[in-house]
């Protein structure tokens, strides 16, 4: 599955409680970061598996996949609590830190499968070069165990090796409560070996030669990443994510935005390209909504409403009551296309849409539902039949029966209490605040001196405010 189709499970299952489908997002979200497509020492997933069993990937790795990946992996945290889904969230992050990020702020576009002409060289070991890691970790701190027979076993690496040319590709089949009865290992020494045993394959790999950098930097890309470090930071209250989505939108907005509101859509060397299309408009105005939501600083929220205003003025058709992919500014092809349909990177109709029921409540603008809904309408026959190709749309469907409620906190102490609602999942909830006095309209007039107030209203009524969370009895 895509993984804006998890996204949208995730959140079916959440109000279904349906518990076959919790099954099937447990083996699933299990079954890939326990894959080789899962890069097990530091982080990130290649772009495709070439089998059934999500072992052998094409060892590619591409930004988009894992900035929605971070997202997915983040809330089936929220939801859940598992370990292992926070694991890989921090791995995402590093991989992002340690191998894709540019100078400028901005993140490179994907790293090639290929490396000294052999696929998935630099992922994979032969079973000399795997041991000579593992013998150098000492196994005192871990009961003595035998530290060379459970690496094998936890990596399954064979002598003859489980991939091509006598390669071994890292992946795992059984659960941490396996090794530990076997082994006689506490749960936290099993995932201290574990770590000291990536930590030592991550710096024998750093002797390897490394696979070709795309080192294109994509206004789409790096805004699905805003997105999916937004949900981590709100998932897990770590400033490490918040800290790095600050830094690539301060990127976006210094490098790539232009006085006139119009996005390029790539950057390398210092230069911007390509005049940018819809979809690196509306994923960047979700990641400017979260920024707001988690931050409270307006900033990000005006300079949303102004790209929203923009992609109506260039890309929307009144006739089709859709959005063009390309602007009216570019030189005319033959026709200009819309989407629809979500493919490896979701519908950016469906992203539009789904902005406009954002800014429709924040704004009180009753005109941007109503594009929303228009353009609902058009696909919801596809949505009803073709689920898996319009799962972005799905969400926007979601949205609009079921997220009536909205959560509003001004005052000084605003960002603590908002800081309280971190780990929890809260798909039905619009969030809004503000520190100092605003003219937002869910926000106006509820400023008082020296107070922190929050409102739950229902479809923008409000009830009399509390003084904190707690009080509202929501958990």
């Amino acid at each position: 599955a895509m993984p804006i189709t998890l996204e949208f499970l995730l959140r079916y299952q959440n109000r279904t409680k349906d518990e076959r489908l919790a099954a099937y997002l447990k083996t699933t979200l299990k079954k890939l970061a326990f894959g080789g497509i899962h890069d097990i020492v530091v982080g990130g997933f290649a772009r495709y598996s070439v089998d059934a069993h999500w072992k052998v990937p094409h060892f590619e790795k591409m930004l988009y996949d894992n900035a929605q990946l971070l997202t997915v992996y983040a809330q089936a945290y929220q939801i859940t609590n598992r370990p292992m889904y926070k694991s890989v969230c921090y791995k995402i992050l590093d991989w992002i830190n340690e191998e894709m990020t540019d100078k400028s702020g901005g993140i490179y576009a994907a790293l090639d499968a290929d490396s000294e002409g052999i696929e998935g060289k630099f992922y994979c070991w032969n079973y000399d070069e795997f041991i000579q890691v593992i013998v150098q970790i000492d196994n005192q701190k871990f009961n003595h165990i035998d530290i060379e027979y459970f690496a094998i076993e936890l990596y399954n690496i064979t002598k003859e090796g489980n991939f091509e040319n006598g390669m071994n590709i890292l992946f795992r089949t059984k659960e941490h409560e396996y090794f530990c009865e076997k082994y006689q290992l506490e749960q936290k020494y099993f995932h201290e070996l574990v770590d000291e045993i990536n930590a030592r394959l991550a710096n024998a790999r750093k002797h390897k030669i490394r696979p070709h950098l795309d080192d294109k930097i994509l206004t789409e890309w790096n805004a699905l990443t805003i997105i999916g470090l937004m949900n981590a930071y709100k998932t897990f209250g770590d400033q490490l994510f918040l800290n790095k989505a600050v830094s690539i939108a301060n990127f976006i907005i210094d490098k790539v935005l232009q006085s006139d509101n119009r996005l390029y859509r790539s950057f390398k060397n210092d230069k911007v390209s390509i005049n940018g299309f819809l979809a690196d408009y509306v994923f960047f105005i979700e990641g400017l909504i979260l920024l707001f939501q988690s931050t409270f600083d307006e900033q990000y929220f005006k300079i949303a409403k102004q790209l929203t205003a923009y992609c109506i003025q260039h890309f929307y058709s009144a006739e089709h009551k859709m959005f063009y992919i390309t602007s009216d500014l570019d030189t005319a092809l033959v026709v200009r296309s819309m989407d629809s349909s979500d493919n490896v990177i979701p519908s950016a109709n469906a992203q539009m849409a789904k902005c406009l029921l954002f800014l429709s409540k924040y704004l009180d603008n009753h005109e941007y539902e109503q594009i929303a809904v228009a353009m609902l309408n058009n696909v919801l026959d596809s949505v009803v039949k073709n689920g898996q190709y319009y799962a972005n749309w799905a969400i926007v469907l979601d949205m609009y029966l079921y997220q009536n409620i909205e959560l509003v906190i001004v005052g000084e102490n605003a960002c603590l209490e908002l800081q309280k609602l971190n780990g929890k999942y809260l798909p039905d909830i619009l969030i809004a605040g503000s520190k100092i006095h605003s003219n937002l309209p869910l926000l106006k007039d509820r400023y008082i001196d020296d107070n922190t107030l929050i409102y739950w209203c229902e479809n923008k009524a409000c009830n009399m405010p509390v003084e904190n969370l707690e009080a509202l009895n929501l958990f």
